[in-house]
């Protein structure tokens, strides 16, 4: 669906983008994660052709629209009807209300009159902006023209829908409904790409996560296969509660008391069944046991640094 081979883009001596890789698959709820500044939207406006890299590949659709320094841009031209593209930061025109401004955008994609009505209701309905569409957007609150730049971006019913910070300025009850109406674009066998560095909206929706930090890629997969190879590497937190109180001194592993009969242990492996076999041979029996997985939050704050 897109895929982006060893990217560059500097702006005089910053590299933005330092050979980048990464790929999203058909289907797919990517969440595009890293700090500002890391090279997110650098990402996104390179892979549509709204600013031009140095050096690399970019694939939409297995078309190869960038290579050598150089788009093809009739190849661009094409594949970006099949986009959706909602931007961080976007202007829209403050007098015009809702309908007018879908209507605009709908005749650039050329969308046949009847079916541009019917689209434009079931948008504006989608992202909860009925009642106002014939409002001036000049009088919208900052979450009420994100909701409106996610209507623009579904007009053309895209295979491929792109958003760059697309929660910011939200209230609660929008972020809710905004990671839902992501799901329902995934169950319509959408592939959605988004970037944040909000890591709990990444974490709730997306089966695939791409960490970007100065430019590189640091990891790319499923988050429970990031989790694994996090703890892999920095060790596990195994929580334990048996029956009665047990001596670990004997056993040489690193354990904390949370209480009488709690224990943390750290360990550089997963050494759970090691610890049921030493608390049998203490003569006690364990109630609870579990490993302690990193968040999603730990996980990012390690990769920065």
């Amino acid at each position: 669906m897109l895929k982006i081979e060893n990217l560059v883009k500097t702006y005089k001596d910053v590299k933005a983008l330092d050979g980048l890789n990464l790929e999203v698959k058909p289907g797919q709820i990517y969440g595009f994660l890293g700090p500002n500044g890391a090279g997110k939207s650098t990402t996104i406006l390179s892979t549509l052709g709204l600013i031009f890299p140095q050096e690399g590949r970019i694939q939409l659709f297995d078309v190869e629209v960038f290579k050598d320094g150089k788009f093809d841009e009739a190849k661009l031209v094409e594949v970006k009807k099949r986009i959706g593209y909602m931007p961080e930061h976007a202007t829209l025109w403050d007098f015009l209300t809702p309908v007018q401004t879908l209507d605009i955008i709908a005749d650039a994609f050329n969308i046949p009159k009847a079916e541009k009505e019917k689209r434009i209701n079931e948008l504006l309905n989608l992202v909860g902006l009925s009642d106002d569409r014939n409002r001036k957007v000049g009088k919208f609150s900052k979450g009420m023209r994100q909701r409106l730049l996610l209507a623009q971006a579904l007009i053309n019913d895209p295979e491929l829908l792109i958003l760059d910070e697309p929660m910011t300025g939200l209230d609660p009850t929008g972020i809710a409904e905004f990671k839902e109406i992501i799901r329902e674009q995934k169950k319509a066998g959408k592939t959605v790409f988004f970037s944040s560095h909000i890591l709990a909206h990444v974490e709730e929706i997306c089966d695939t996560v791409g960490v970007i930090v100065k430019g590189k890629l640091r990891v790319e997969d499923n988050l429970e296969s990031i989790k694994r190879e996090f703890l892999r590497k920095a060790g596990y937190t195994i929580l334990v509660e048996t029956n009665v109180p047990v001596d670990w001194s004997p056993s040489g592993w690193n354990v904390t008391p949370l209480g009488e009969k709690r224990y943390r242990i750290a360990a550089e492996e997963d050494i759970r069944e090691g610890v049921h076999d030493y608390v049998a041979s203490q003569g006690a029996k364990i109630l609870t046991m579990q490993v302690k997985e990193p968040s999603l939050e730990e996980i990012f704050l390690k990769m920065v640094e």
